[in-house]
């Protein structure tokens, strides 16, 4: 019955998005119009993060779709309600004094310890659950909340503590500037401090600030790294029901063992937790050794560089609290890069983004981009097909049999090659056909025959010799240009 229900679902959603300017072809598409099995636009053969499309309430739809029934407490612990994940990333808006007022007081001050992980002062986007949590989360740690307003750190350091916990700190002055900045995302910490560093340590065009390359990238990087199709069979085009089956068991065997959602914690403070013997992040046990020896920052996982003391490092439950990652070195193994909103999957001591992870699985269908659940697909080009998907890229005729050229790492059946694609011969004009051996010299081509590729002075041929080109014309010598061109 369940199956059956995800077979009525499913549909590619063609009324989203639609018309939707692209911002990469500007007035030269039509507007955004999905292809009926692709997930491009039919006009200008660009993807939907690259038309004008709002999509910020679909991403949220999609991650909490993404944990839903799991058994990872960090992030359902602070975003679910009455059993129903919901996610909300972005626009978050982060007030502090301006850093050229900041200051550090010395340890004698008095202050008050705050871990990154009290429930106070929290940094959450507008209407982020605070109820209840989950029965199957374990209960938060214990902590003292934070004044109002507090002296952030100067420059590129975050608080540095007596107690390895937390700065000491005093409320800021009235008159103090505040500085607001609005985030697509920020990590789901209560230190607002430590979230600001944590997006400082980030290299600067991947800074998810609202309006900015950042946000596109991240933007880019939510669709491209966790795509609907991968986790929902009504995503999909054409499954049939044991390929649904199939689907849904692989999504049930990566929630339950790879996916997760990366913590972030001083190390100094994991190792306070750690030898007090403490619940961790989200009161998850921590393993002994947990941030390094003693209470030292450790190494990064990624780079093996030495983490820096007072800064703030990523964790990742799935691999155990004795690993640690730079901000900018929490990387999918596979692309290199950022894992967005650090969600990542955990799989044989690796951490991969979602694409990634789904490849190392399952065959991904060139064609439409959606992992392959038959037994039965093609492989051409180095690459995996579904057998209905190995068409022409312009017209979807299916090239089984026929003759094709790969065009941009694409396939494309001759009459579409010839329409679309084929040069012209700079001698004789004609087409060149997509078989025919041709030579090429910036933006002109020639037959590679004696008849086309000659001197265009004494008519000698030029294969296999060396030559001249001016304004189309193949010459054997100066003396042959002089005569030709004045």
């Amino acid at each position: 019955m369940e199956i059956e229900k995800e077979m009525k679902k499913m549909t590619l959603g063609h009324e989203f998005g639609a018309g939707a300017a692209c911002l990469k072809c500007k007035d030269k598409c039509e507007g955004f119009e999905l292809h009926f099995w692709r997930k491009i636009c039919r006009n200008c053969k660009c993807g939907l993060t690259e038309h004008d499309v709002a999509m910020n309430s679909e991403e949220d739809k999609k991650v909490g779709k993404l944990f839903e029934d799991t058994k990872y407490t960090r992030l359902i612990a602070k975003l679910k309600t009455d059993g129903i994940p919901s996610y909300h990333g972005s626009m978050v808006t982060i007030t502090l004094p301006s850093p050229a007022t900041a200051y550090i007081l010395p340890p004698s001050a008095s202050s008050t310890v705050v871990p990154p992980s009290a429930t106070a002062d929290s940094v959450q986007p507008p209407g982020a659950s605070t109820g209840s949590t989950p029965g199957n989360a374990r209960p938060q740690p214990q902590v003292h909340p934070v004044p109002a307003s507090v002296a952030p750190v100067k420059a590129n350091k975050v608080p540095v503590p007596v107690s390895a916990t937390s700065a000491n700190l005093v409320p800021v002055p009235k008159d103090v500037p505040l500085k607001s900045v609005t985030y697509e995302w920020a990590p789901p910490v209560a230190n607002k401090h430590l979230a600001v560093r944590y997006i400082e340590l980030l290299p600067p065009e991947k800074r998810p600030v609202t309006g900015t390359e950042g946000a596109a990238y991240r933007r880019q990087q939510m669709a491209r790294q966790l795509p609907e199709h991968d986790q929902d069979p009504s995503k999909c085009h054409e499954l049939n029901p044991d390929e649904v089956k199939q689907m849904q068991q692989y999504v049930r065997r990566y929630k339950d063992e790879a996916l997760g959602v990366g913590d972030v914690m001083l190390p100094e403070e994991m190792a306070l937790v750690q030898a007090g013997g403490q619940g961790g992040p989200g009161g998850v046990g921590v393993p002994p050794g947990a941030g390094g020896a003693g209470f030292g920052p450790g190494f990064c996982h990624h780079c093996q560089q030495p983490m820096r003391l007072g800064e703030p490092a990523v964790y990742a439950e799935r691999a155990g609290y004795d690993r640690l990652w730079h901000p900018a070195c929490f990387v999918c193994c596979t692309c290199n890069e950022l894992l967005v909103d650090m969600i990542y999957f955990w799989k044989k001591d690796k951490m991969y983004c979602g694409r990634h992870y789904g490849d190392s699985e399952k065959p991904r269908c060139a064609g439409c981009d959606e992992l392959i659940f038959s037994n039965e697909y093609t492989q051409a080009e180095g690459q995996n097909w579904h057998l209905k998907h190995f068409c022409c890229f312009d017209c979807d005729r299916i090239l089984a049999g026929e003759t094709y050229v790969m065009e941009n790492e694409k396939p494309v059946c001759k009459p579409c090659y010839m329409k679309n694609y084929a040069v012209k011969c700079s001698a004789c004009q004609n087409v060149v056909e997509p078989e025919a051996q041709r030579v090429s010299y910036g933006e002109h081509h020639w037959h590679a025959e004696p008849q086309c590729f000659k001197c265009s002075g004494c008519a000698k041929c030029l294969m296999g010799q060396r030559f001249m080109a001016l304004q189309g014309y193949l010459f054997c010598s100066v003396e042959c240009k002089k005569k030709t061109i004045a």
